[in-house]
């Protein structure tokens, strides 16, 4: 946006430490596509100044002093959409960093990066796309393998209990006819409940469906 009109981005810094808002603001200061316009310590400071200003990029620290970074970063976007937020956080927790993400902010870096990297990061949102601290994309991919581990013990739930009692012995190997004969069953009502499992589980073989049953198993 403003590379095309080669004028440098307007930043507002929301931060509640005096001296990260003067490092910032002289590191900014001293590249030609950045001009701070304004900062502040709290939610209820920045706010008016904020609207007032319509700045192109806002770096929000987390831990501002009257609310959270979550609550101001949402009343931000939902005043001024076209306004890009750059998170700066101090330390990674798996709830903030998806309420973070999920206010429609544009980018999260970490407080211990260095001058180079929070540079690239708004430079990256100067043309429209988002940025993930290399640090915060790590911890995103261990959340979310974390997340797919359990999500076998989650899709356990989806099951009838009839279904849930052909899991075991599936992984012991038997047919549907030695399911059939075991549970009290028809061949028929045997195959409707394996397909029911194999449909909620996303599944498509005895095999698969054996395997989810021993890491299942409580």
């Amino acid at each position: 946006m403003n590379e095309l009109q080669n004028t440098p981005a307007r930043v507002f810094i929301i931060n509640p430490q005096e001296l990260v808002r003067v490092g910032m603001r002289t590191l900014l200061n001293s590249v030609p596509d950045f001009m701070v316009v304004g900062e502040a310590s709290s939610k209820e400071e920045a706010l008016p100044l904020v609207l007032h200003h319509k700045p192109d990029i806002v770096v929000l620290d987390l831990r501002v002093q009257d609310g959270t970074g979550i609550e101001t970063a949402k009343d931000i976007l939902a005043h001024l959409p076209e306004t890009r937020v750059l998170f700066l956080a101090d330390a990674l927790n798996d709830s903030t960093l998806l309420s973070a993400v999920a206010t429609g902010a544009h980018g999260y870096v970490l407080q211990e990066a260095g001058a180079d990297t929070l540079l690239h990061a708004m430079r990256s949102l100067t043309k429209g796309q988002s940025y993930l601290d290399p640090g915060v994309t790590r911890h995103t991919f261990a959340y979310l393998r974390k997340v797919a581990d359990r999500e076998p013990e989650r899709g356990r739930h989806l099951l009838s209990p009839q279904e849930r009692r052909l899991l075991p012995l599936i992984a012991q190997g038997k047919t549907n006819k030695e399911i059939a004969a075991e549970l009290g069953l028809s061949d028929k009502t045997v195959k409707n409940y394996l397909a029911n499992v194999y449909s909620k589980l996303h599944l498509s073989r005895r095999s698969q469906a054996a395997a989810f049953y021993l890491k299942t198993i409580p």
